[in-house]
């Protein structure tokens, strides 16, 4: 009887410990989730109703523009806040002051760049509608501050402090942070350099070609087709922009309407309106243009003066001094030196050079998402976009009346008596930038007799006769090429039959160097068996980079090993660090063309490339080839950035890891760090018919039971549809004038 009593006493008692923690859990992660019905008291003019649809995503019906922005800030506060401070933080290097040492370094690059000061300057510059809009969203963001002290999120708390006002220079804090991502292109400057240095100038430059010669016309992934494909009459609109991966979502779903605006779709947490979407006439998608806009300078500096030699004068550099807050340790104080390029940014072993970047040019610094929300044709479109500072993007169009269209867009330097694709000379000032290429001069198009428009990263540029000279980093013709085939094999297309071809993994280059490889070993009559077992697998293989397979890990790793002979043959000391977007391209040509000048024996290149890939599998997948499994080798793991570190339960909190298909040269263009960060497939005859889904989900708090409800839709290749005028509200909040 005694003993039954102790059992249930300490069943009583770990009964109680457990509500208890379970109470603690709830007050420490689940309290913060947002209130999404009822009323709540704020500076509004008028009422303003936010419904929460199926999926969390906030429909924002407002009486004028000021109050929709407002709570635009107020609703992605509710749900991403700690994302958006991190962000700004990242962007202005202060993460160190939160985090500590740990991010020390992370924090000097960004001090480097100057990103708080550029954000400060560009805040300024920014006038109407645009600095209304930044306002009124910074308002709604502080407003949610304000009223949940302590509600803010676990990572607040377990990172002892408390999220600062947020201001216009915030917003353009996390826009430059999207600039900078999508634009620094320095280090590939230096590679370069140094792999001429170390080798044959002409086979260094034949690795980074500016276009492969099979481009579909016009330049992440964004298509529109013409009515004549659809089976509606109407244009379809897909975009999946191809961005690495984050957690929370990098992007934020929203529907905000008011007085003379109407607009659904992808914003970025911390910045107001939409940056992809539609609105009632229009429907656009964004793809990364990857023009260089960034050069790097040679400069006689003395560092300890900042006098330095620039046109035969000798010039003062404008003295920055950077004091950075670190976590339990001292404050971190350094020095930056500007020069009339830019800040002195690195040392390549020999000089100091300055980074010359457009983000940083002085002039006026357009928000110009407000009006592309509120255009209604090709001609505003365009108006809009011909202010957008950058970073330069390819952006694709649909209308209602039946339209299809390309702009590309941003500042786009005019290089003079250089190609920018390597350091240059800082000292003369012979190589300068002649101002930007004109908006007017940009690559555009309206209605092509085709009906599709295509871009993928790849060169729109007119090749040959293109007025001004072109410098980027563009991607080889892969993808575009598989998308406009697979849109031309069929007509009566539905939106929903395009999530297949934006999940599209078939590789034709890997195709292709598997049948290359598997002819040299059958006429070689090569007899290492382990390379015999290889081109078995090989050899009937479709191509398709699909997980749970053997055949495009032995392709990747063979393409890998003839990547580094051809660049090692080029440049012996540096070879190995090679590894740009056009490589693939690079290596077909090679093997299409066989120059003797890089190697005498091709079919002994692709056997030797092989037998080395055969032994790297081995080392990693053991002994039995056909064992082998491509998503051992591409997987995604994604922990949650602060909650991972909680003991035991921590990784809970995070995806993976988990088996992914793809490849860089595939639709589905995936890495272990980068994929599809969201996909879109806009209806012009319906836009309730538009589909929409991001990677993760709507919310960034852990308890939220949309934290990760879009996961396994994303990761399958399903969507779902995002109303727009039929909205089915799962509660409504209230936002009532004070």
């Amino acid at each position: 009887m005694w003993l039954r009593r102790i059992v249930l006493a300490v069943n009583v008692i770990i009964g109680l410990l457990v509500v208890v923690a379970l109470g603690a859990a709830w007050w420490f992660l689940g309290r913060p989730t947002p209130k999404t019905s009822g009323t709540l008291s704020a500076p509004v003019g008028s009422a303003v109703t936010i419904q929460r649809d199926a999926r969390g995503v906030p429909h924002i019906r407002a009486q004028s523009l000021e109050d929709a922005f407002f709570a635009q800030g107020f609703v992605t506060a509710q749900d991403r806040l700690w994302q958006m401070d991190s962000l700004r933080r990242y962007a202005a290097g202060e993460l160190s002051e939160i985090i500590g040492k740990r991010t020390l370094e992370l924090d000097m690059n960004s001090r480097k760049l100057r990103m708080r000061r550029l954000a400060e300057a560009h805040a300024r510059s920014l006038q109407g509608q645009e600095r209304l809009a930044l306002a009124a969203y910074a308002r709604g963001v502080n407003h949610y501050i304000e009223t949940h002290h302590g509600r803010w999120g676990p990572e607040f708390a377990l990172l002892q402090y408390s999220p600062r006002p947020w201001t216009p220079t915030d917003t353009l804090l996390a826009g430059l942070l999207m600039y900078r991502n999508l634009t620094t292109t320095w280090e590939d400057d230096l590679l370069r350099q140094k792999m001429i240095d170390g080798g044959n100038a002409e086979m260094v430059r034949y690795l980074f070609p500016l276009r492969t010669g099979n481009e579909v016309h016009l330049g992440s992934n964004a298509w529109a087709m013409s009515g004549k494909w659809t089976a509606s009459g109407k244009p379809l609109l897909a975009n999946d922009p191809h961005l690495e991966f984050s957690l929370p979502s990098t992007w934020y779903l929203i529907d905000i309407a008011a007085p003379g605006l109407h607009v659904a779709g992808a914003s970025l947490p911390g910045v107001p309106a939409v940056i992809i979407g539609h609105n009632e006439q229009i429907a656009w998608g964004v793809t990364n243009l990857h023009y260089d806009v960034q050069d790097l300078y040679y400069e006689q500096i003395d560092l300890r003066t900042g006098r330095y030699a620039f046109k035969g004068q000798l010039m003062q550099a404008q003295r920055e001094p950077e004091v950075i807050a670190v976590k339990g340790e001292r404050p971190v104080e350094a020095v930056n030196w500007v020069t009339v390029h830019g800040p002195v940014f690195t040392n390549d072993g020999k000089r100091n050079l300055s980074l010359r970047w457009v983000a940083a040019e002085v002039g006026g610094f357009d928000f110009p998402f407000v009006s592309l929300a509120q255009a209604k044709n090709f001609d505003e479109f365009r108006a809009a976009l011909k202010r957008f500072p950058g970073p330069a993007q390819n952006f694709i169009y649909a209308d209602t009346s039946g339209n299809i269209g390309y702009q590309a867009t941003g500042r786009l330097p005019i290089r003079t008596n250089y190609s920018g694709d390597v350091p240059v000379e800082g000292v003369n000032g012979e190589f300068e930038w002649n101002g930007f290429i004109p908006f007017e001069d940009l690559p555009t198009a309206y209605n092509p007799p085709s009906g599709i428009l295509v871009t993928a990263n790849q060169n729109p540029f007119p090749a040959g006769s293109y007025k001004y000279p072109v410098q980027g980093h563009f991607a080889a013709h892969y993808r575009s090429t598989q998308i406009d085939a697979l849109l031309r094999q069929k007509q009566g297309w539905k939106a929903e039959d395009l999530l297949a071809v934006q999940k599209d993994v078939y590789s034709s280059v890997m195709h292709f160097l598997a049948q290359e490889v598997t002819g040299a070993v059958e006429r070689r009559q090569a007899t290492n068996q382990n390379v015999r077992d290889a081109v078995a697998l090989l050899k009937n293989w479709n191509g398709q980079m699909e997980k749970g397979t053997p055949q495009p890990l032995i392709a990747t790793l063979l393409f890998q090993h003839l990547r580094r002979m051809a660049a090692e043959k080029a440049s012996p000391k540096e070879g190995a660090r090679y590894s740009d977007q056009m490589g693939p391209a690079v290596i077909e040509k090679l093997l299409r063309e066989k120059p003797k000048a890089w190697f005498p024996d091709y079919d002994k290149l692709l056997i030797d490339a092989l037998t080395e890939a055969v032994d790297e599998g081995m080392r990693m997948q053991g002994r039995t080839v056909s064992k082998w499994d491509y998503s051992r080798f591409l997987y995604l793991e994604l922990p949650h950035p602060v909650l991972s570190n909680i003991p035991v339960v921590g990784r809970n909190f995070g995806i993976g890891p988990v088996a992914m298909s793809g490849a860089p040269t595939t639709v589905k263009q995936t890495t272990r760090r980068m994929g599809p960060s969201m996909r879109m497939v806009a209806d012009l005859s319906n836009w309730d018919a538009t589909l929409h889904n991001i990677t993760i989900g709507q919310s960034g708090h852990v308890f939220s039971s949309h934290y990760k409800d879009q996961w396994e839709a994303y990761y399958t290749g399903r969507s779902f549809p995002f109303p727009f005028n039929k909205v089915e509200g799962k509660g409504t909040l209230t936002l009532r004038p004070r």
